[in-house]
């Protein structure tokens, strides 16, 4: 039967047991309708949002079925059968769900045998990760421990994602299909969602929660310790600015809290070990450094003190869970529940809130994953988050050991937990950055270095600081004692590193703008390839590259010793970062690799890229950029980069001060237009100028708005002028034209060849 309405109302389409309505184009919401009451929905949705039923829809009707097309695929309920069909809008087959025995708590769903499945989790710190990407057998939907990323969602290339409204989930993926048991509530909603990969991402971000901007200076770079006291934190500080490596976050491990002692010292500072921060002086000498201090978090607390008392008498503590001996303090201990909405509440205390004010910047939460629940993680940073949102309008970071989704709402970065040192290890963190990523955890980093076994190589230690800075959280860390700066493994591993650091911090107006699209539409700064290629069986399961935001192709290197590295390239024209050389895709190209210096970072461009860039700073944020520099490689189809700005520190963006400006390219056979759109947004920034450098083919006029520009001798020559104007020459990637032109205003420039 249908059940219908006026015309002005969406109408549902009643199949068997089910409802069906598409609340967006591509996301179909299915809901039993045989229950008095259905289950409360779980943490996996976005409560705060409101999705409002795609309208008019109304189903058509035949003799043995109906259908209900929405702007991305089409719902047929073949009555005779009991089957709903779910197919694209070409009528593609891609998914199909059998009512005649329906099971509750259960869902069987049939699909193309070859199509490639991926998502419900990831890796933990030590499991094989040599699967790669792709899915198959029975899979366990959990968030896991030590790294591991897990959601109630599973995925395909081949154009459709389904989500569980679940707090767990086991999987099982056979050629051809898709069946779900063993879920907590009996009758779980569940979400088809439709279109390509990065559609799907757009829809689960829009179910499952956006993520807040992270502060500008979390794009940088961090360095995190255990063992460490204020002497050596600014003497470690004053070397990296002495030598010109660019940092901006320092992260401390136990050592910043006076744990193990009463009245709350696991929430205040070490006054023995860093004597000037309680008072907020060493906050003070840091910001006239450019460092933001970040401190890791346990969620467990001391039984025999005050705050442990009052955990017992307000029943705080995880369930039928015993004291035991802390591993650090020695003395009992017990983990606080943080499913609790009074745990939560309280956590954020006031001598936490007394912490963050003298300048506890960001949370490194860590063992939170030691426990049955699904969300105690993303309830220990929600604590933190709300918490913190609540007294200040500063931005929160967080990076925590596992994920479940939804935690990304709070501001939630995860890192891939305990990692040895090696060069194994460091290649298996590409499977478990990309695989998370496909659970949309898309705020992913790692300790560079490795945490545990030791010391890296300085070879391996440049190598993983090559990785690290294509990653979206670029930081290093190790175990007690383990020093992991870059002059600490020798002069070449110094300088193979810090100018890997300082590629990053060039690229920081790239970064910043792709984390600010990440907020808006849930696609992250890294994506496996097969986001862009999903009909290329090459990348369905490559971990050996990704994207890095839209326009550049990073493939570092992860082999102690190595001379020579192939390399795919999707479909399409690259050209290779450091070299200039072009390659045509959709083949391996061979690199050769510097096995002495370890300074080469294989690095491709995509053909119709915009990329921009600034002066390499200390940190972020040290001097006004009042000029980009944008990398531009025209291509026959047009392309735009939306460049992002704010102030970088505050939720004002939230509220319009915001800076946003499109830039779009596209090469009309010897003939470039490159095009500045309005600005959007309130923030004025200190940006004046855009110096454009637009490869390709000699230039012989240029005119700005239809009017010609003024052309000069050099580069030089157009750098000393104060306004717009144009010249030509050569760089690395061969012929170039640059045109500086004014920002914050809409412009048409177009290049016209030589005659």
């Amino acid at each position: 039967m249908v059940q219908t309405s006026d015309h002005a109302q969406p109408t549902d389409l009643i199949a068997g047991q089910l409802t069906l309505r598409f609340v967006a184009p591509g996301i179909l919401h299915v809901q039993r309708n045989d229950v008095g009451q259905a289950d409360a929905s779980t943490l996996v949705i976005d409560h705060d949002n409101t999705l409002t039923r795609v309208a008019p829809l109304r189903p058509v009707s035949t003799a043995n079925d109906m259908t209900l097309t929405s702007g991305r695929g089409v719902v047929r309920w073949d009555r005779q059968h009991q089957q709903l069909l779910i197919d694209d809008l070409q009528k593609h087959g891609l998914l199909q769900l059998d009512l005649s025995s329906p099971r509750r708590g259960a869902l069987t769903l049939q699909h193309d045998p070859h199509d490639a499945l991926y998502g419900i989790g990831g890796y933990n710190a030590t499991a094989d990760a040599s699967a790669g990407m792709l899915r198959s057998g029975r899979q366990i939907a959990a968030a896991g421990e030590q790294g591991h990323a897990g959601a109630p969602f599973v995925w395909s290339s081949a154009g459709y994602g389904v989500l569980l409204d679940g707090d767990g989930a086991t999987f099982a993926l056979a050629p051809g299909t898709i069946s779900v048991s063993g879920t907590a509530r009996q009758h779980p909603d569940f979400y088809v969602l439709l279109g390509t990969p990065a559609q799907i991402f757009s829809a689960l971000a829009r179910l499952s929660g956006r993520s807040p901007l992270f502060p500008k200076w979390a794009m940088g770079f961090t360095n995190s310790q255990w063992g460490i006291d204020q002497h050596e934190l600014l003497q470690i500080v004053d070397t990296y600015r002495a030598k010109h490596i660019p940092i901006d976050n320092f992260t401390l491990d136990f050592d910043w809290k006076a744990w193990g002692e009463d009245d709350y010292g696991e929430f205040r500072w070490n006054a023995i070990k860093f004597p000037d921060a309680p008072s907020g002086k060493l906050k003070a000498e840091l910001d006239q450094r450019g460092i933001h201090l970040t401190g890791i978090m346990k969620p467990r607390v001391h039984v025999d003190t005050v705050e442990g008392r009052y955990a017992t008498a307000h029943d705080l503590w995880r369930p039928d869970e015993k004291a035991a001996p802390d591993y650090f303090s020695h003395k009992p201990v017990k983990d606080i529940d943080f499913d609790k909405p009074a745990a939560r509440a309280w956590f954020f205390n006031d001598a936490l809130k007394q912490s963050f004010a003298t300048g506890m910047a960001g949370w490194w939460n860590d063992e939170a994953d030691n426990t049955p629940s699904n969300t105690q993680f993303l309830n220990m940073q929600r604590t933190l988050y709300d918490g913190q949102r609540a007294i200040s309008n500063q931005r929160v970071w967080s990076v925590n050991r596992n994920f479940w989704l939804g935690s990304q709402r709070y501001a939630y970065g995860l890192w891939s937990g305990d990692i040895p040192t090696g060069f194994a290890s460091m290649a298996g963190q590409r499977a478990r950055m990309l695989s998370a990523i496909n659970v949309g955890a898309m705020q992913w980093g790692m300790d560079g270095g490795g945490f545990k076994n030791g010391t890296p190589t300085p070879e391996n230690y440049a190598r993983w600081i090559e990785f690290g800075a294509f990653t979206p959280i670029f930081r290093v860390h190790g175990d007690f004692g383990q020093k992991r700066q870059p002059w600490v493994y020798g002069p070449v591993a110094e300088k193979a590193a810090t100018d890997a650091i300082r590629l990053r911090y060039a690229l920081i107006p790239y970064i910043y703008s792709y984390a600010h699209r990440y907020s808006t539409s849930g696609i992250g700064l890294v994506r496996p390839l097969l986001f862009d290629w999903p009909d290329d069986p090459k990348v369905r399961n490559d971990v050996d590259a990704w994207l890095f935001g839209d326009w550049l192709l990073a493939s570092p290197v992860v082999i102690e010793g190595q001379t020579g590295k192939n390399i795919y390239l999707p479909a399409g024209r690259w050209t290779d970062w450091f070299s200039g050389k072009v390659y045509d895709g959709g083949q391996d190209v061979h690199l050769a690799i510097d096995s002495k210096a370890w300074g080469d970072i294989p690095l491709f461009v995509r053909d119709g890229a915009i990329i921009p860039t600034q002066p390499v700073m200390d940190h972020v944020g040290e001097h006004p950029v009042t000029q980009l520099d944008v990398e531009v490689f025209p291509a026959g189809m047009r392309t735009q980069f939306d460049y992002y700005d704010d102030d970088g520190a505050t939720y004002d963006y939230e509220h319009g001060a915001y800076f946003s400006q499109s830039l779009a390219v596209q090469r009309h056979g010897d003939t470039v237009q490159f095009e500045t759109g309005a600005v959007t947004g309130s923030f004025k920034p200190a940006l004046q100028f855009y110096l454009l450098k637009i490869h390709g083919s000699a230039t012989g006029t240029v005119s700005g708005n239809g009017k010609a520009m003024p052309n000069f001798a050099d580069l030089d020559a157009l750098q000393r002028h104060h306004g717009d104007g144009w010249a030509s020459g050569h760089d690395r990637f061969d012929a170039v034209t640059w045109v500086r032109i004014a920002a914050a205003t809409r412009q048409i420039v177009v290049l016209s060849p030589e005659r």
